[in-house]
């Protein structure tokens, strides 16, 4: 079995075991080679969707350059949403589910058309959107002590873990998403503010970099497709029981409530 194998396995298993493992970089994955990363990401989305999990869209990280900076990379990553990751806005969320979660405010892109094209530019993105909604992304690492590089998020399928996503669905017309503030609050406390202008300098040049990506692997987004662009401030670590609710100007709110341990 080749290490890519043995990572994706690890990785499957303590998603279904809800044990995270240890680091896979310096082990399995050779340090910086995301394109190995890929492969073992790969690897497992194909696994999933031969085990019948549906395949809905696209998450994008590392958006901020600050945490570009921290993990040493100059771009993006990306990582597979499936249907059986969305949770209705305000449902309670099973904590149990998860292993180390995290919150983070996002807007999600839903497409009207296809992006195939190798060069994609902002305008193709804003021409190709049907709608945006304000979302918030649970990132989970199954890598222990959230101890992780850009191999092993990417490795991990960039960290996915659920998602929620408002019901207010909104036009880019009516939007200007360099210019949104966030705030992601628990109990009426700020937790987390941010703008638009702190993912990539636009939401829409992060989707714009991920449809362009895509297009180069022979896997482009299309029509129908969900994109999490990334998130608009610091993600919060989850307090089992509590509720978080993000809010983004002109685009309104969305709620993430977690069960209490003892009901998980």
């Amino acid at each position: 079995m080749s290490d890519v194998a043995r990572a994706a396995r690890l990785l499957r298993t303590a998603y279904e075991t809800r044990t995270p493992v240890a680091p896979l970089r310096g082990n399995l994955l050779p340090v910086g080679d995301v394109d190995t990363a890929y492969r073992v990401q790969q690897e497992q989305v194909a696994q999933w969707e031969a085990a019948g999990r549906r395949r809905v869209g696209a998450k994008i990280g590392l958006t901020s350059s600050a945490v570009q900076r921290a993990f040493g990379v100059y771009q993006p990553d990306f990582g597979v949403l499936f249907a059986d990751m969305a949770v209705p806005d305000g449902t309670e969320i099973d904590t149990g589910r998860l292993l180390q979660p995290r919150v983070e405010a996002e807007v999600a892109f839903v497409l009207g058309a296809d992006l195939p094209f190798p060069q994609v530019t902002p305008a193709d993105v804003i021409r190709a959107t049907d709608y945006v909604l304000p979302a918030i992304e649970i990132v989970d690492s199954r890598i222990a002590g959230w101890d992780i590089s850009i191999v092993d998020t990417v490795a991990d399928n960039a960290s996915a873990g659920l998602f929620v996503l408002g019901n207010q669905p909104r036009s880019l017309s009516d939007v200007d998403l360099r210019l949104a503030g966030m705030v992601l609050e628990h109990a009426g406390e700020p937790l987390s503010v941010g703008a638009g202008a702190a993912c990539l300098g636009n939401p829409v040049h992060a989707v714009a970099w991920l449809a362009q990506t895509l297009a180069g692997t022979g896997t482009p987004l299309a029509a129908g497709d969900l994109v999490l662009s990334g998130a608009l401030g610091p993600m919060v670590p989850v307090t089992a029981g509590a509720t978080y609710e993000a809010r983004i100007s002109g685009m309104g709110s969305v709620r993430a409530c977690f069960s209490p341990e003892e009901t998980a």
